[in-house]
């Protein structure tokens, strides 16, 4: 599978700005990638004006999704402020060109970010397939909960969507390779560049790390950029055979 993963600079609070810088970027993609990963709150940034900013499930960011997976034929991915049934969701959404879509709903709210008194908690994780791999999403603030993430012997790539913020720049590279070698699988991180509208500056860092915890693709600190890989599931499988780690981990339930 082809994938890449975009590394915008925001605008804050503006989704016709944000969608249309986006689509320039993808335009070199059409036809040559599966799987796009766009960051969290990718039509916004990270803002918690969400009685301005939501939307429902089918408005007009997923719509502008739908039609981008048409044009490019690839897949496409990230998150923004879904209301439904009078509550509101920090939802990580999937389109992909065959008219097929996933969500998950963050788990983690950012409560030092005030996120808890506006975004309903998710209660589900995702696994889905697309093109043989089976995905599982998570927001941002997620990375840092490894048992939110673990693998579970159902999935082969991470993807984690953000507005991770330059301060904690060391945290998100460590936690991205730790995730993927203690998973044993491709991970993707999707970060955004630039400053927000409540002065918080984003220097990127988007990554594809493989199994081993090796960077197989890094965008440019505090650039505007798109990078691409080949992920191969007969390398991860063939790793998988070899080091066998996930037998052996523990089995465990999470309370809700």
């Amino acid at each position: 599978m082809r994938l890449s993963v975009i590394q915008p600079d925001l605008v804050w609070e503006s989704k016709s700005l944000n969608l249309n810088s986006i689509e320039q970027l993808l335009q070199p993609l059409h036809g040559k990638t599966d799987l796009v990963v766009l960051p969290e709150m990718f039509n916004t940034g990270f803002s918690m004006n969400t009685a301005e900013l939501s939307e429902t499930q089918n408005g007009d960011t997923f719509f502008w999704m739908s039609e981008i997976s048409r044009k490019g034929n690839f897949a496409i991915c990230g998150s923004y402020i879904v209301r439904e049934d009078q509550k509101v969701y920090n939802r990580w959404v999937f389109v992909g060109p065959g008219e097929e879509y996933y969500f998950y709903n963050k788990r983690h709210a950012f409560s030092m970010g005030e996120e808890d008194k506006f975004i309903t908690q998710g209660h589900s994780r995702l696994v889905f397939n697309y093109l043989g791999f089976r995905i599982s999403p998570y927001i941002c603030y997620d990375l840092r909960f490894p048992v939110w993430s673990r693998n579970r012997n159902d999935a082969d790539l991470l993807i984690y969507a953000a507005n991770w913020p330059e301060t904690r720049k060391n945290v998100w590279d460590i936690l991205l390779k730790a995730r993927a070698i203690e998973n044993q699988c491709f991970v993707a991180g999707s970060n955004r560049i630039g400053v927000d509208g409540n002065g918080i500056r984003y220097s990127g860092d988007s990554v594809i790390i493989d199994p081993k915890g090796e960077i197989i693709a890094l965008a440019d600190q505090g650039q505007v950029q798109s990078i691409s890989t080949e992920i191969k599931l007969e390398d991860l499988i063939k790793f998988r055979n070899k080091f066998p780690v996930l037998k052996d981990a523990d089995s465990f339930s999470i309370e809700i």
